[in-house]
């Protein structure tokens, strides 16, 4: 990532940091609890009714917010340090096929559709940021290359900058005009920030 060295440290502690805390709700609630898809009954008489392979599936459906946001908050966090360090195939290899299974799963699947089709668009950027840092190389303008596709970064910086000022939004408004509080705000603030953190690096790319 091109810019200031302050502004690719700042990115990457926001971004680890959002990343980290998604990746650590993997064994507690999901991260996006009112989005989440309720199982009928509890818990443990779902696990007793669908048997243990079941209940696993429903486990990682539900935490499927917080492995993509967790993976996309770190990613950005190594690439916004490291720079074209690492090539660009290697990230197109980690991006690559999750954006494939989650455009499969959200072709097949109604059911939270919205967000694998966010998720993908995600992945497929990190690719699509990573190929042009590295093709653009240690002593080219990061902008300078990035403008020989310009509309599909155009687009990019559309579809996030929109979906941050979106998600912005709902994280200040709330039913009853207030600001969420702490177990519900906090996992869309942290969405929020690895938005805005892509938003950043396609902007200084």
């Amino acid at each position: 990532m091109h810019g200031p060295d302050l502004v690719s440290w700042l990115l990457a502690v926001l971004t680890a940091a959002s990343g980290g805390y998604c990746l650590s709700r993997l064994r507690h609630a999901p991260c996006s609890p009112a989005e989440a898809v309720p199982a009928e009954g509890t818990p443990t008489e779902a696990a007793r009714a669908d048997g243990p392979t079941a209940a696993r599936r429903r486990h990682w459906r539900d935490h499927e917010s917080d492995l993509a946001e967790g993976l996309m908050g770190c990613g950005m966090a190594v690439m916004a340090v490291t720079g074209t360090a690492v090539p660009g195939e290697v990230w197109a290899w980690v991006y690559g096929p999750p954006a494939v299974l989650l455009l499969l799963a959200a072709a097949r699947r109604p059911d939270r559709r919205a967000h694998r089709l966010h998720h993908a668009v995600g992945a497929l950027a990190m690719t699509y940021m990573a190929l042009v840092m590295a093709a653009a190389g240690p002593g080219h303008s990061g902008h300078h290359a990035a403008a020989d596709p310009p509309a599909l970064t155009g687009a990019l910086l559309v579809y996030f900058g929109g979906y941050a000022l979106w998600s912005g939004s709902r994280l200040l408004s709330t039913d009853g005009g207030t600001v969420p509080v702490a177990s519900a705000g906090l996992p869309r603030a942290c969405r929020l920030s690895v938005v805005i953190g892509m938003f950043a690096m396609l902007l200084t790319m």
